[in-house]
């Protein structure tokens, strides 16, 4: 039996356990650098399977799954393993029971997905040259992003890691597909926090004031024309203002007005620049209308670029292994992703799964309440990733 073959096969012998895994993560979900009982949970299951674990950034759980002669190469895959702060309102048996707390972005999937694999790669032990690195991350979803620490503890070296393979549900594409996209991919993700301190009072007798609610309002719109005018028209660039709090009342305007937002772009010089052209553009509206502003540009994560040729030899690879049919093309995502950094330090590609199903009426977007998938995909999941390590691997 060939290597892919033994690999689907083992796909779908190892479903139910790997269902087992994804539902028991989603109803207990963790926020952000705050997966302890996760990280013990993926210990727990690696360590039953014989491998050794190491804890790096507190939560994050690494093991090496070798192969014959382990020294030859070592590749990296990576799961990450956070929630988001959000109220989950799906009626399932695996419904979240950390009450503000949801896997509403799949990272149960990369995480019960990454298991699977590990588990797989040890009966696979034999069919392999070389180390493959099981990455799996805390705190993907917040700044300063679980890789990030990760790196900067040398998840990337001991062994020295060549390439790194990572993947994320996409419920824009149906279960038993996968997208990939070659250069750049994801935006970089900057955070926006602005104070603009007035002089409130009554509403009736705005000439006393200096009005934070109009200025404000100004600064929103005046915004807009950092991205439009500012960025060259091929950088794809948005800037938008998610939260405003101006706590006042019908006739009474407050002393100052609160706004958080987000930056995204594809370019790092252009980013650099419009962070000043923020700062710059609400200082001056507010100095010039008598208001002072406190401005924070916190920066996050810089742009996903995949590796051409990594990205081409993952693609023809999952051609081979699903079928041309399967396996699409992606457009750029304007959503950011801390797998940018590892990008940034080694040759790697962030490729998607699909997980959508309209006769299940499993089509809720990511981030949002009732997001959940079409459980078939973690059949695609682990066997794809087991064969693209593996192939991977077996590229000079």
């Amino acid at each position: 039996m060939t290597l892919k073959l033994r690999i689907q096969q083992a796909s779908k012998d190892n479903y139910n356990e790997v269902l087992k895994f994804r539902r028991h993560l989603h109803t207990n979900p963790e926020l952000s650098f705050e997966e302890y009982n996760t990280a013990e949970y993926i210990e727990n299951q690696l360590q039953s399977w014989g491998y050794k674990t190491q804890r790096m950034a507190k939560t994050g759980v690494i093991a090496i799954a070798e192969g014959l002669n382990p020294d030859k190469k070592t590749i990296a895959l990576r799961a990450d393993i956070d929630a988001l702060p959000i109220v989950e309102k799906n009626n399932t048996e695996y419904c979240s029971v950390n009450q503000g707390v949801m896997h509403a972005c799949g990272h149960d999937v990369h995480t019960a997905s990454l298991l699977g694999v590990a588990k797989m790669l040890k009966d696979l032990s034999s069919s392999f040259e070389g180390s493959i690195k099981l990455i799996f991350q805390p705190g993907e979803e917040k700044i300063p992003g679980g890789a990030s620490l990760l790196i900067a503890e040398g998840v990337l070296q001991n062994p020295n890691v060549a390439t790194i393979i990572g993947q994320h549900v996409m419920p824009l594409l149906p279960a038993g597909k996968v997208g990939f996209r070659k250069g750049m991919y994801m935006a970089s993700a900057d955070e926006i926090y602005i104070t603009i301190k007035g002089k409130g009072g009554h509403g009736a007798h705005p000439h006393t004031l200096i009005d934070p609610v109009a200025i404000g309002a100004q600064v929103i719109t005046a915004l807009q024309q950092v991205v439009s005018r500012n960025a060259k028209p091929a950088i794809p660039s948005v800037l938008s203002i998610g939260k405003v709090i101006a706590n006042g009342a019908t006739n009474i305007v407050p002393d100052e007005v609160y706004m958080e937002g987000t930056f995204r772009t594809f370019d790092e010089n252009w980013r650099n620049a419009a962070h000043g052209l923020i700062k710059n553009t609400v200082n001056g509206i507010c100095n010039a209308m008598g208001a002072s502003a406190e401005v924070e540009v916190r920066v996050g994560y810089p742009f996903l670029e995949n590796d051409i040729e990594v990205t081409e030899r993952a693609k023809q690879n999952a051609i081979d292994y699903l079928g041309e049919d399967n396996v699409t093309d992606l457009e750029i995502w304007p959503a950011g992703e801390d797998f940018a950094f590892y990008t940034r330090a080694i040759p790697g590609t962030f490729y998607r799964l699909g997980t959508r199903n309209e006769s299940k009426n499993i089509v809720s977007n990511l981030h949002t309440p009732t997001f959940d998938i079409d459980e078939e995909a973690l059949v695609t999941s682990i066997g794809l990733m087991t064969y693209l390590a593996i192939k991977e691997l077996e590229s000079k």
